[in-house]
């Protein structure tokens, strides 16, 4: 039971940073083609939230990236990153359950 749960909210942890680095790299494109006004208090809370819960993860990837011109990659490379650790958790849950490791 506890290990169902801990499995339980390392997936809810992952999908909510996948859609989180998903909804800050829109933002970032409608605020870079001036769709949206960073002099709008709402849109400028919701992008600065998005900004601080996503950059620690994207700073080291753009570290480690060679320049492209003005294209950021960062993201989907972190979006990859998410899903294969969100694999490895559905399959370290199976194996531990075929394992009899918990039912």
């Amino acid at each position: 039971m506890i290990l169902d749960a801990l499995f339980f909210l390392l997936q809810a942890g992952l999908s909510l940073f996948f859609w989180a680095v998903v909804i800050a790299a829109i933002l970032s494109l409608l605020i870079g083609f001036n769709v949206l006004d960073t002099r709008n208090r709402l849109v400028w809370t919701l992008s600065d939230f998005f900004y601080r819960v996503t950059e620690p993860a994207l700073r080291p990837i753009r570290a480690r990236l060679p320049q492209l011109g003005g294209v950021d990659i960062s993201p989907l490379i972190l979006l990859l990153v998410i899903q294969a650790c969100m694999i490895l958790v559905r399959a370290v849950q199976g194996y531990m359950i075929r394992g009899g490791l918990y039912f």
